[in-house]
C-alpha cells in the first residue's frame, strides 16, 4: 500500500444557527464532513474539524424577548442542545465554539479595519422606519401592520403570511412598532457596504479553482456586470458586535459568522498550546469548507474578498452539497418528515442514518433523498444481512465450537482477504473525493464475495467432520470482515470500536489493513447492528408531526371583483416578455424572496426579486420559462435592484403559481 507525506488540514462545516434545532437536513452536511475528517485522520493526516454556533442577529433578539430571557441565555441553551445532538450522531469536532466570543470579536474588528483601509467600505443612506417612542430604527420583525398587497392585518414588516408577498417595511399600511404600538416615521439611516467590484478580477480568477464547475459557472454569471456592494451593517438594537468607529451600528450576522471559523480554530490553538498562524496562515495548511448550495455566495464571493482584503489565507476548496428530501418531497412538519435529530435518536440508531447517508452521498450538489422504505431495506439487507452477518456468524460459531480461538486462513479465504486489501487505494480515493456512495459499493461487493465463500464452505457442517478446517474458514471470514470494518470506520465509528474490542485491538488506522490476525483468541461477540423495524419508523414520524395553525384567512373575498377597467392603450404600456430562468437562489434574510437571473434576449440577464419562495424551491426554477414585466421601473430593495416582475397567479388561500408560456416560446418573445 502506498503512503504519502502527512498533510495539515483545517476543515469546517457551516455554523448552525442558534435559533433552531438540528434536524436530519442539517446532518447531511455534518455527517459527510465527519466521514471525511475521520478518514483523513485514519490516513495519518493532521486534520482539525472546527465549528461553532452562529449566535447573532435579529431572530435571536426577538425570540429572547418573547421568552423573557437574555440572548446570552438563549444561545447557551441552544449550544447545549446542538452539542447533545451532534454527540448523539457521533460527530467528532475538534472544537465546537460560539460566534459570540472574544476571539470572534477580535478577528471581526481586525478584518473590518483592513476592509475599511483598503477603500472597499462605503456608506449609503437608506430609508428605514423609526420609532420615536422607543428611539430606535426598527428591524423588519419589530414592525407590524396591514399588508399593502392583500389587506391582511397584523403582518410583519418584510412579508405577509396570508398572501406570501414581500415588500419594504415602509409600505405597510397602519404600521406600528411591535413593542410599543406607536406608528413609526420614516427616517434615513446610513449603512456600510462592502464593495465587491474592486475584487472583481481576483474573484473571477479564484472561483473556478475554489469550487466545483457547476457551482463556479453559476457564480460567474454575476461577473457579466459590475459586482454590487453588500450591506454589512445593522442598526441598534441588534444582538451582535458593534462596528468600531460607527456607534450604534452592528456587524450583519453574515459578516462575523464565517469569521467564526477562525475564532474556533484560534480557541482550539489557545487550549492546545499551538499557534493560530502556524495553522491558518501556513502555506502548508489546506483549508476546506463544507456548505450547502444555499449559502454559496457568502462563502465564494464575500468571504474570500474579506480574507483577501485582510491578508488572511484563502480556503483551499469549498465543497458544496445539495438539500435533503424525505420520500421524494420537501421535509414537512405536518407529515412528520421534518425530523429533528433529537426525535430520530429516540427511535433509531445514529449508525443506521450514518450508513444510509454514506450510501447516497457522492460529492456533488445533487439533492439527497431519505426514502424511508429504502433506508430500512438497505440497513437490514446490507449492514445487517451482508456485512455484520460475517462477524456474528463467524465469531459466535468460533466460540460455540472452537474455544473462541482463531487459527490460520485457508488458501481460498486468504485470496479473498488479499483481494479486499487490493481495493485499499481505490477506496481511499473515493473517500478523498467525498464519493462515499462508491465506498459503500466497494464494501458491499467485497461482502458479497465473502458471504459466497462462507456459504460454499459451510463451516457449520465442516466443524462436525474437520474442526481445524472449519477454524481456517472462520479465521478467513473474520480477517475479511475486519478489513471491511476498517474501510467503514470513518462512517461507523462506534461499530468499529466494538470490532476492535472483539479482536483485542486499538482503534483502527488505515495502515492496520496490512495486519493479519491469526492464532489468537477473540472476545465474545457483542451485537454490532440490528434490523430496523417499520414500527420504529412509523413511531418516529408520528412523534415528529406538529399540529400547524390554520393559515390566516385572506382579507379578500373568495372571488375578487374585477378591478376598475382600463383602456387598451394603458394596458399596452406593459411590456410582457417570455424569460428563461438562468439561476435562482433564496435571499438570505428573507423568508419569501428568491433572486432570479432572467434571460429575455438582451445582452445582459435581468435580476428580479420574486416573492415566491414559499411556493417554489429555487433549484426547480432553473431552466423554466416565465412571463415578466420587462418595462417596470427598477426598484431598489435592501437586497439589491429588482429589474422587473415575474407574473404569478395568487389563489385566495395564498398559494402561488408562476405564469408560464406554452412550449415553443423563445426568450424575449413578446406576450400578446
Amino acid at each position: 500500500m502506498s503512503s504519502s507525506p502527512t498533510r495539515k488540514m483545517v476543515v469546517t462545516s457551516a455554523l448552525p444557527y442558534a435559533n433552531g434545532d438540528i434536524h436530519l437536513g442539517h446532518l447531511v452536511e455534518y455527517l459527510q464532513t465527519d466521514f471525511w475528517v475521520r478518514f483523513q485522520k485514519m490516513r495519518g493526516n493532521r486534520c482539525l474539524y472546527v465549528c461553532a454556533d452562529d449566535t447573532h442577529g435579529t431572530p435571536i433578539m426577538v425570540r429572547a424577548r418573547k421568552e423573557g430571557i437574555t440572548p446570552e441565555e438563549l444561545i447557551a441553551r441552544s449550544y447545549g442542545q446542538h452539542t447533545r445532538d451532534f454527540t448523539g450522531f457521533e460527530i467528532a469536532f475538534d472544537n465546537y465554539y460560539s460566534t459570540n466570543s472574544p476571539e470572534n470579536k477580535a478577528f471581526s474588528t481586525q478584518i473590518f479595519a483592513s476592509m475599511e483601509k483598503s477603500g472597499a467600505v462605503s456608506a449609503l443612506k437608506v430609508p428605514q422606519l423609526y420609532c420615536e417612542r422607543d428611539t430606535m430604527f426598527l428591524p423588519d420583525r419589530f414592525v407590524k401592520g396591514t399588508c399593502p398587497k392583500c389587506g391582511a392585518p397584523n403582518q410583519y414588516g418584510d412579508s405577509c403570511d396570508a398572501c406570501g408577498q414581500t415588500y419594504p417595511a415602509e409600505e405597510l399600511k397602519d404600521a406600528h412598532c411591535a413593542m410599543c404600538g406607536q406608528a413609526p416615521v420614516t427616517r434615513e439611516s446610513e449603512h456600510l457596504y462592502f464593495e465587491l467590484e474592486p475584487f472583481h478580477d481576483f474573484l473571477k480568477e479564484l472561483i473556478p479553482q475554489l469550487t466545483a464547475t457547476d457551482v463556479a459557472n453559476k457564480l460567474l454569471e454575476w461577473f457579466n456586470e459590475p459586482l454590487r456592494g453588500w450591506c454589512i451593517s445593522r442598526d441598534a438594537p441588534y444582538f451582535g458586535f458593534e462596528i468600531p468607529g460607527h456607534p450604534q451600528k452592528f456587524f450583519y450576522v453574515w459578516v462575523d459568522a464565517p469569521i467564526g471559523y477562525l475564532a474556533s480554530l484560534k480557541n482550539w490553538c489557545e487550549k492546545n498550546g499551538e499557534s493560530f498562524e502556524a495553522w491558518w496562515q501556513s502555506d502548508e495548511t489546506e483549508r476546506y469548507h463544507f456548505i450547502g448550495k444555499d449559502i454559496v455566495r457568502f462563502h465564494c464571493l464575500f468571504w474570500p474578498a474579506m480574507l483577501h482584503a485582510a491578508d488572511f489565507k484563502l480556503p483551499t476548496q469549498v465543497f458544496v452539497h445539495g438539500f435533503l428530501t424525505v420520500n421524494g418531497e420537501k421535509m414537512s412538519k405536518s407529515k412528520g418528515t421534518f425530523i429533528k435529530a433529537e426525535t430520530y435518536l429516540k427511535f433509531l440508531k445514529a449508525q443506521d442514518l450514518r450508513f444510509y447517508y454514506a450510501c447516497k452521498l457522492n460529492g456533488t450538489t445533487d439533492d439527497l433523498d431519505l426514502n424511508l422504505d429504502d433506508f430500512m431495506g438497505r440497513v437490514n439487507s446490507d449492514l445487517v444481512g451482508k456485512i455484520t452477518n460475517l462477524a456474528s456468524r463467524g465469531a459466535q460459531m468460533l466460540h460455540k465450537n472452537l474455544e473462541g480461538r482463531m487459527g490460520r486462513m485457508d488458501a481460498e479465504g486468504e485470496a479473498i482477504w488479499k483481494a479486499a486489501l487490493a481495493r485499499s487505494e481505490t477506496i481511499a480515493a473515493c473517500y478523498e473525493a467525498r464519493d462515499f456512495a462508491k465506498v459503500m459499493v466497494e464494501v458491499r461487493n467485497l461482502a458479497d464475495a465473502a458471504n459466497q465463500y462462507f456459504d460454499s464452505q459451510a463451516p457449520w457442517k465442516l466443524v462436525k467432520t474437520d474442526p481445524e478446517a472449519a477454524r481456517q474458514v472462520l479465521t478467513s471470514i473474520l480477517n475479511i470482515f475486519r478489513a471491511l470494518n476498517i474501510y467503514l470506520s470513518p462512517i461507523l465509528p462506534s461499530y468499529s470500536a466494538k470490532v476492535a474490542a472483539l479482536f483485542g485491538e486499538e482503534p483502527y488506522i488505515w495502515a492496520d489493513l496490512e495486519k493479519r490476525i491469526e492464532d489468537r483468541a477473540v472476545a465474545k461477540y457483542e451485537y454490532l447492528a440490528t434490523r430496523i423495524e417499520k414500527q420504529a419508523i412509523d413511531q418516529m414520524i408520528e412523534a415528529g408531526k406538529e399540529s400547524l395553525p390554520e393559515p390566516p384567512k385572506p382579507a379578500k373575498p373568495a372571488v375578487e371583483p374585477v378591478k376598475e377597467t382600463i383602456d387598451y392603450d394603458t394596458f399596452a404600456k406593459a411590456d410582457l416578455r417570455v424569460a428563461t430562468v438562468l439561476s435562482a437562489e433564496a435571499v438570505e434574510g428573507s423568508d419569501k424572496l428568491i433572486r432570479v437571473m432572467l434571460d429575455i434576449g438582451e445582452a445582459k440577464p435581468r435580476q428580479v426579486f420574486a416573492g415566491i419562495r414559499k411556493a417554489y424551491d429555487p433549484a426547480t426554477l432553473v431552466g423554466r420559462q416565465v412571463v415578466m414585466v420587462a418595462n417596470l421601473a427598477p426598484r431598489k430593495m435592501r437586497f439589491g435592484i429588482s429589474e422587473g416582475m415575474i407574473l404569478a397567479a395568487g389563489n385566495p388561500d395564498g398559494s402561488l403559481f408562476v405564469v408560464t408560456p406554452d412550449t415553443g416560446a423563445q426568450s424575449g418573445a413578446t406576450v400578446r
